[in-house]
Formats: C-alpha cells, structure tokens, sequence
C-alpha cells in the first residue's frame, strides 16, 4: 500500500500537479509510529474497483445514468471537491490526450458522495459545476468502447483547500490548472467496459 501511495504521488508530481497531503495524512504514519486514519478513498456500490461496469452506467443503453459515488476519510481543512472521469485507452486525434467522460467542480467539502443519475445540469443546486465534455455533452457521459479490449474508466476525486472559480467554457487542462496549489489529496477507482 505505501508502494501505491508513493507512486500516485510521484505521477502526480510528475504531472505537474503539486500535493499538499503529507505521508501522515496518507495513512502512512510516523517510521516506527502506528499508522494514521486510512488515506482517503474513493468507492461506488455500482461496481469493484477494476471491475467491469454495468451496462446501466455505459451507452449499452440508450440513457446511461452516474453511479453513485462515496468518498471517506476526507482531509482536514476540505473546501470543495472536483471529479475528472476518463478514459484511459483512447488517443483523440492520435495524441496524449484521452477521452473525458465527466467533469465537476465546487461540489460542497460537507458532501461524502454523489448519487446515482446525478442530472446532466450545468450547476446544480448544491453549488457543483459541471462541465462541457465530450460532443458538448454537460455532466456524466457513459462508458462507451467499442468491441475489443476493455477501456478502463478512471474516476478521481481532489479534496481541495478552495472553491474554484472558472466559466462554463472551462476545459480539463483548465480545471487541473486552477485545482494546481491546492489539492489536499486525491482519490482513485477505475472500472473496465468494452461492448
């Protein structure tokens, strides 16, 4: 687990996003100490983490809602949090970037999940904001592969020290610049699909 926790941070860093959770708030401890809390941790009753996901949450069906989403172990000092959903195996235009399937930000630091079918609003009324994705789709947009091997589905969660402010035209690349500087820490699932 430290092994994981060590080379999430490093991409991170390598990914030029900088984190401000310490080792202790990882769940890591003291060298020789007992661990501190569990680090903070992302989850959906939909499916397990790296499993496949149901075909309700894909365009296997013609209207795919959210899973419902919890996160817990939640870092002191949490304003807001942001939520990227993407797919990792794809290469838009044969380059780095990959598909987004969800983007949302401002959702309240009390909140411990997102239910399922969260409406495809671009404000709702807790305060999140979601974001234009793919074909100017606003909120969650199913998995969607096509036969062949899975996609994986990576949902990450930020708990951040802000509110952020940006219009209704920011992008992904805009949203990890403004959430730069102020991520408290950071939780990930991913689920497969393919048709």
């Amino acid at each position: 687990m430290k092994t994981v926790r060590i080379l999430l941070i490093c991409a991170m860093a390598t990914a030029g996003l900088t984190v401000r959770a310490s080792a202790r708030q990882a769940g890591q401890g003291t060298a020789g100490g007992p661990p501190s809390k569990p680090g903070f941790t992302l989850a959906t009753t939909a499916f397990d983490d790296g499993g496949v996901i149901p075909a309700k949450y894909t365009h296997a069906v013609q209207n795919p809602v959210s899973p419902a989403l919890e996160w817990s172990n939640v870092p002191e000092g949490t304003v807001s949090f942001a939520l990227i959903v993407h797919d990792l195996d794809v290469a838009i235009q044969k380059g780095p970037e990959d598909a987004t399937h969800w983007l949302a930000f401002n959702i309240p630091g009390t909140l411990r999940g997102l239910p399922e079918g969260v409406p495809s609003s671009p404000q709702l009324p807790d305060g999140t904001v979601q974001l234009k994705i793919i074909r100017g789709w606003v909120g969650f947009f199913g998995p969607g592969a096509p036969p062949g091997p899975y996609h994986h589905y990576t949902f990450e969660i930020y708990a951040l020290d802000t509110k952020l402010d940006l219009g209704p035209d920011a992008t992904r690349a805009d949203l990890l610049k403004a959430i730069d500087g102020h991520i408290l820490a950071k939780a990930v699932m991913v689920g497969r699909f393919h048709r």
